[in-house]
């Protein structure tokens, strides 16, 4: 899988049910990450920061409502889509759910086909480079779907890294990315990779943006990082 693989954290305490989300997740070309309870759930967030998280109710010790308030309290997970799974069919449970912060709530017992249809439904929002979506910041329309990069009609070359970071900033125009953040999303936390290369592709990516003309439009932010816009 490459670094921009979307990265899905399952939070279920049946190991059976974990497993066939695992595999249908995986086969959809997604990288899933277990948890066995609402314990763990909270270390892998802070390990990981998954681009999605399926999350269950009812969990022993630590409920998934209470993990989901958790997380949507705090500034640098609240936008972490969660999909709630749970057995409770009443309304007010319901309700109860999407009042707590999760962004989507399946009743047990569900279809996989549904649920994978919802996985990408909310990655879209959040990963849309991910997904194959064409992008639009100014006059730079990235197509993720093609590979393409062009900006005022005129056809950029980028290599690998630099499509993978232009996608990552246009996701989220304004945003600050540290070069932690940058090198986890784009080389992917498993390889060691010094910061200064981040600087390195970030100037490629420059020099790319402004090659038939136009302002740089990417910001370096002293002390903190680079952001689109």
């Amino acid at each position: 899988m490459s670094a921009d693989t979307p990265t899905v954290l399952l939070v279920e305490d049946e190991p059976a049910q974990r497993e066939v989300l695992a595999y249908n997740l995986e086969a959809d070309g997604f990288r899933a990450l277990r948890a066995e309870d609402g314990e763990e759930a909270l270390l892998l967030v802070d390990e990981a920061m998954p681009d999605l998280i399926v999350l269950d109710w009812m969990m022993p010790n630590l409920s998934g409502i209470e993990v989901c308030r958790r997380l949507k309290s705090r500034p640098e997970t609240r936008g972490i889509p969660i999909i709630m799974l749970s057995a409770r069919s009443e309304e007010v449970d319901k309700v109860r759910g999407l009042e707590t912060g999760a962004d989507d709530y399946v009743i047990k017992p569900y279809s996989v086909a549904e649920l994978m249809a919802r996985v990408r439904t909310q990655l879209r929002r959040v990963r849309p480079a991910s997904t194959g979506m064409r992008l639009e910041y100014g006059d730079i329309v990235l197509d993720a779907e093609t590979h393409r990069v062009s900006r005022a009609g005129a056809p950029l070359k980028l290599g690998p890294t630099e499509f993978r970071l232009l996608g990552t900033f246009m996701e989220k125009p304004g945003r600050v990315w540290s070069r932690e953040q940058l090198l986890d999303r784009v080389w992917g936390r498993d390889i060691y990779v010094d910061t200064r290369t981040v600087d390195v592709h970030i100037g490629r990516l420059r020099k790319a943006l402004t090659r038939h003309g136009g302002d740089d439009p990417l910001r370096t932010v002293r002390g903190a990082g680079y952001a689109l816009g």
